[in-house]
């Protein structure tokens, strides 16, 4: 989803005219691509000016503040990331498995969200930034409103799973969830540590493959 058709169909009928859409979505587009270069915590409203080409006075008539630009990046984030996991999440069918293979389904929700960390380095550069924050804040009600949607979408799939008797007996499902979403934030944290985030899409089948092992004694869907 590019980011201008986000913010417009986001929009609310008071917002101003397409030209607005199209500066916002321009600034939040900078500001990923800024945070995907450099800590967050180090780019200003003026960095962002420069990089749009516009005068630091003019991004406060587009957001409030640069916080306002965060959550706008955010919910950018979140609502293109759960679009592309719920696309991927669908179990695929065949003629010769007509069952759903919903091992299949965990394995492209995985690597689905490998390429979009792969895309948009910025992404989990801001989120990383704002958890080391010991106070609560709007940015990590995002974050947690992220979670909670990617949590269900595990345990749908995993009860699914375990309907099927794909995975061993006795598997904890609500576990089986945190071990994968923190198999894939491991994977993203040292990426963003080497500084080759493209070296995750020849890393993540073998991890992927190591957590379904653990799941159904099995090394492959």
């Amino acid at each position: 989803m590019q980011l201008l058709n986000y913010l417009t169909m986001n929009a609310t009928p008071k917002r101003p005219k397409q030209a607005t859409e199209v500066r916002q979505a321009s600034l939040v587009e900078a500001a990923l691509q800024l945070a995907a270069q450099r800590s967050p915590a180090d780019i200003t409203t003026g960095d962002l000016a420069q990089a749009v080409g516009i005068t630091q006075g003019a991004v406060f008539r587009h957001f409030s503040s640069k916080e306002a630009v965060w959550l706008a990046a955010l919910d950018w984030a979140s609502d293109t990331l759960m679009a592309r996991l719920q696309a991927a999440a669908t179990p695929l069918v065949t003629l010769e498995r007509p069952e759903p293979n919903v091992l299949a389904a965990l394995q492209n929700v995985f690597l689905e969200h490998v390429n979009f960390v792969i895309a948009h380095p910025g992404v989990p550069r801001i989120i990383f930034q704002e958890l080391q924050h010991t106070e609560d804040t709007p940015l990590k009600a995002r974050v947690r409103g992220l979670m909670q949607q990617y949590r269900a979408l595990l345990m749908g799939l995993l009860a699914q799973a375990e309907k099927q008797h794909s995975l061993a007996p006795g598997t904890d499902l609500q576990s089986a969830a945190v071990l994968f979403m923190g198999s894939v934030q491991g994977l993203v944290m040292q990426s963003l540590l080497s500084g080759q985030v493209h070296a995750m899409a020849a890393q993540a089948p073998g991890v992927f493959s190591i957590y379904l092992r653990g799941l159904t004694l099995k090394e492959t869907p």
